[in-house]
């Protein structure tokens, strides 16, 4: 269960901070400061960020006119997905000890 809890932790700070880089990357653009540079947000999305990513995309109306994060970012989050339900049904057993 410790093991469950430490992994949503996790994402959900992933998340955070994709949904933050993209609010604070907006700021840094109308400022016309240094920027993020773009293969940091898909590293986040990839390493598990990818919702945070692409709703702070959505909020801050950030990165939607590039055809590589309107389509990258979704595609990053079903190969996540489909990753988990593969796991999550596989007849591997995985155990903590």
């Amino acid at each position: 269960m410790v093991v469950i809890g430490i992994i949503a932790g996790y994402f959900a700070l992933m998340n955070l901070i994709g949904f933050a880089m993209m609010g604070i990357d907006k700021h840094k653009a109308v400022k016309k400061l240094w920027r993020i540079p773009e293969y940091t947000f898909f590293v986040v999305a990839l390493i598990g960020g990818s919702i945070g990513t692409i709703v702070g995309m959505r909020v801050f109306r950030h990165k939607t006119r590039h055809w590589y994060f309107v389509y990258g970012l979704p595609a990053i989050l079903v190969l996540q997905v489909a990753l988990v339900l593969f796991v999550a049904n596989s007849p591997l057993q995985f155990s903590i000890m």
